[in-house]
């Protein structure tokens, strides 16, 4: 143990007999269970004054547990000073406005100028998640998708950030300008998502039993001669959920060259999908707030274009 070790000390009140990494989690609820268990291996746990490094190790009631918590090693990444739209920060996380271009997170063939890269240089001293100086990134945005982004500092919002897309508790709100006019102004689509099977570079929807639970609903919010001007509200998270359901739909996002046409209807440099409005509990709050994201002005000049020269 060095000065910069945090040290953790409680006594098992439990009434019957439990496993190590299970008391841990009941009373250490800021941190993942795989987070514990790295911890108990790595012997930075004692029951009763002894190093216990079998995560199934029985604990008795009122045994006392020490847990060593080191300081959070720093990120493999090298910080990249990359400008940030930050729309509301505190000490458990920032949200911000990504723009269209920005990789979220490093990946083969994006190993410089992402998010993280940015968000490592903004903020240095981050607390980290998992044991690493790095930002807990919640959830994800395509490429080319612009928009609210979630951001967690430590393992505490990451996993309150978790449980509520987990549980469905988040409400994400889209502007998706489609091909096209959908059957109905207003619908939910409820179709599985899966990895296309003849084409891996893309996701489809696939029949029952085959793919992930998926559900989207949309309304209009103004139709245009040959397009339509979406708010669409994914309830759950899969990859591409959007453009897939939409070309599913028969409608796909203007300038989806993958899911839509080769060449785009009207001239655009991206898909029109924009993460408009993020509603959730923020760490230690019950009332839940709202932020938002305008549209950006790549896109707005496409409406303002379709209203002047193609009103329905």
């Amino acid at each position: 143990m060095n000065d910069l070790d945090q040290v953790i000390t409680f006594v098992f009140e439990g009434t019957r007999e439990e496993r190590l990494d299970k008391v841990l989690v009941q009373h250490l609820s800021d941190f993942s269970r795989a987070r514990l268990q790295n911890l108990i291996k790595e012997g930075k746990v004692c029951l009763n004054g002894r190093v216990i490094t079998k995560t199934g190790f029985p604990v008795q009631p009122g045994q006392q547990i020490q847990v060593t918590l080191p300081p959070p090693q720093p990120s493999r990444l090298q910080p990249e000073d990359i400008p940030l739209d930050i729309l509301f920060e505190n000490d458990d996380l920032i949200i911000l406005n990504k723009p269209a271009g920005m990789v979220v997170h490093p990946s083969p063939g994006h190993l410089q100028g992402t998010l993280v890269h940015g968000i490592l240089a903004y903020h240095p001293d981050l607390e980290g998640i998992g044991g690493e100086r790095r930002p807990g990134i919640v959830h994800r945005l395509d490429k080319e998708t612009s928009g609210l982004l979630l951001v967690a500092k430590n393992d505490r919002a990451h996993r309150w950030l978790q449980d509520q897309f987990r549980h469905r508790q988040v409400r994400k709100t889209y502007l998706a300008l489609v091909d096209g006019h959908p059957p109905t102004p207003r619908g939910r689509i409820e179709a599985p998502v899966g990895r296309d099977p003849l084409h891996r570079q893309k996701m489809s929807v696939l029949p029952p039993g085959k793919g992930r639970e998926a559900i989207t609903e949309y309304h209009t919010l103004e139709a245009f001669r040959q397009h339509t001007l979406l708010e669409v509200h994914p309830l759950t998270g899969r990859t591409h959920q959007i453009r897939v359901h939409m070309a599913f739909l028969g409608c796909p996002i203007v300038g989806d060259t993958l899911y839509g046409h080769r060449h785009p209807s009207l001239p655009v440099s991206r898909h029109f999908l924009h993460a408009a409005r993020l509603t959730l509990r923020l760490p230690g709050e019950n009332e839940p707030r709202t932020f938002e994201a305008p549209l950006p002005a790549d896109l707005e000049r496409i409406l303002a274009w379709l209203r002047q020269y193609q009103p329905a």
